[in-house]
Order: structure tokens, then sequence, then C-alpha cells
């Protein structure tokens, strides 16, 4: 059953940073980190998985108008448009032009975090200084470690069907008996190499409460199951950590914190998992080819993304 979270303290979760840390594992220039788990057998395994074809989207849209998870909405405005059709300039042209500014990172674009997104203590994973990260962008960690893109085994862990309950509310996280609860419920064991999926209900949680109050998420006691099971990427339908903040200092976000900065365990934050949860449930089946492709930022910390399982 979810669980209302107790509090690690900062000696804890200090040790959990070293015990778990990856830095040097694959070489001292590595900056891919947990990918490396995901190998060309695994991905030629993955492709096996496709039974029916069926693709889902597994994105939130960019949303242009501010809701309370999502203060800095997406900026959308037209260069050329239907209704000014000479605006190109070029006589017979007519075609219509988007730009767009946006948080690449935050609790509603569904998006994908770099190993340059987050430091403890001054260093991002594999001990590079924090000041790799200037103002024009990152030069190590760069979402460039996954411009060949992701894919692979996905599995999903429904932990509100597994456990009986329609949401875990605010206050309540998934433990590691959450985990293998989902695991035992839907006949499924995640493994090496594996993009693993943690959908704790936000969907139905949204629209149950209507106000925003906060977000379920994996307890810290999780990042050793998840480095045990040699996780490639982990993705959530919020941010991974629980929300309010767990109020350990110097460690608000361990999930964050440990996954990405020791472990070098890209996370995807705000990932819209109830389509897929009513389509794993109606088959019987909780893993499937996983596909995502961040766009090629140069020094970026992070990209929006579309994932798609295709089933």
């Amino acid at each position: 059953m979810a669980q209302v979270y107790g509090v690690p303290t900062t000696a804890e979760l200090d040790e959990m940073f070293e015990q778990l840390k990856n830095w040097g594992r694959w070489g001292a220039d590595d900056q891919r980190g947990a990918l490396n788990y995901l190998t060309d057998d695994l991905r030629r395994a993955a492709a096996a998985l496709v039974v029916s074809g069926e693709s889902i989207s597994l994105a939130h849209d960019l949303g242009t108008e501010p809701l309370p998870e999502h203060p800095h909405p997406v900026q959308h405005h037209m260069l050329a448009s239907g209704d000014a059709l000479d605006a190109n300039g070029i006589p017979g042209y007519e075609a219509a032009r988007d730009h767009l500014s946006f948080d690449v990172h935050g609790l509603w674009t569904t998006h994908v975090d770099a190993l340059s997104h987050m430091f403890v203590r001054g260093e991002m994973f594999g001990g590079r200084p924090a000041s790799d990260v200037r103002s024009d962008g990152a030069r190590t960690n760069t979402i460039l470690s996954m411009a060949d893109g992701v894919v692979g085994r996905g599995v999903l862990l429904d932990i509100p069907r597994a456990t009986g309950c329609p949401f875990l509310d605010t206050g309540e996280v998934v433990s590691v008996a959450d985990l293998e609860a989902a695991e035992a419920a839907q006949g499924v064991r995640v493994g090496r190499g594996d993009i693993l999926l943690v959908a704790w209900g936000r969907a139905a949680r949204r629209e149950t409460k209507k106000a925003f109050d906060g977000f379920s998420g994996l307890h810290s006691e999780c990042l050793p199951w998840l480095q045990d099971r040699e996780v490639a990427v982990l993705g959530s339908d919020g941010i991974s950590d629980p929300m309010p903040f767990v109020g350990t200092p110097q460690w608000p976000f361990p999930v964050h914190q440990i996954g990405i900065t020791a472990m070098g365990l890209h996370l995807i934050d705000n990932v819209a998992l109830e389509p897929l949860g009513q389509r794993c449930a109606a088959n019987g089946r909780w893993e499937f080819l996983f596909t995502m492709s961040p766009l090629r930022i140069a020094r970026g910390t992070g990209c929006p993304v579309n994932p798609v399982a295709v089933l």
C-alpha cells in the first residue's frame, strides 16, 4: 500500500549519494550514465515486443494557458499566418510559420532531464563542475547524450491499479514494496536497460481534487532498487520526487539529486500515462517498445519530448 513518507536524514542521503555513485563506472569520459545499460541487443529484443502495432503518445500538449502546475506556459505566436498572406514578402508564397518559447523544465511540460540539470555541492554527474553550465548552456553532460534517441523495453508500473486505490494523494509516496507489488500484480519484472514508467494516478487525482497542492512520487528508498535493477531511464506522471519537498536539509529532491547526479539516471518528467495504463490493462501486457527522440539542442540541460509506446 502507498505510505505516508518518513523524512530521511541528511546523513542517510549523504551516504546513499556516495554508495550509488556511478562516476567512472563506464570510463572517465562517460556522459551517458545509466543509458549504458541499454545495449543494442536489448533494443533488438524490445522490437520483438510489438504485437498490435498500436502507438500511444505519452506527452502532454504544450500548454499555452497558465495552470497551477504550469505558471509559465508556452509562448506561441505566429510569424506568418492565414490572415496576413502577404506577410512573407514573396509574391504567391502563402504559408504559416510558428515561434515557440518555453521553460524546458517544470511541473507540466513532458520533458527529459539531461545529466547537466542537477548539481550536488557544486558537482554534476561524473564529478564535473557546475561551472560547466554557463549562461549560454552546458559544456558537458548535455542532452546530446541522447541524440541517437532512446529505444528499448518500456515497463509501466501502475501503482493505483496494483494497490486498488484511485490515486496516491499528496503526502503518499511510492515505496519499494509498491513497486514490487505492481510487478507481481502485472506479471512483469523490471530489469537491465529498461525504461521504467511509474504511475501514481496524477490524472485521476487532478480530476477528483481540482486544486493543486503537490504531487506523489518515489520515496528515496527506491533509489538503491533502481540501481540494483539497472534501470536505464526513469519516468513518472509527476516529477518522480514527491512534493511538497521532503524537508531534508540539502536534499529537497533526492530522486533528482541522487538519481541524476550520482547514478547518471535520466528522468522523464510529467509523462501522460493514463491512456497507456488503460491500454495495458485491457491487453494484460505491461511491457512495450518505447521510443523517444529528444531534439539536438547543443548545450541543452533538457528537452521537451513526445515519448511513444508501441504495443
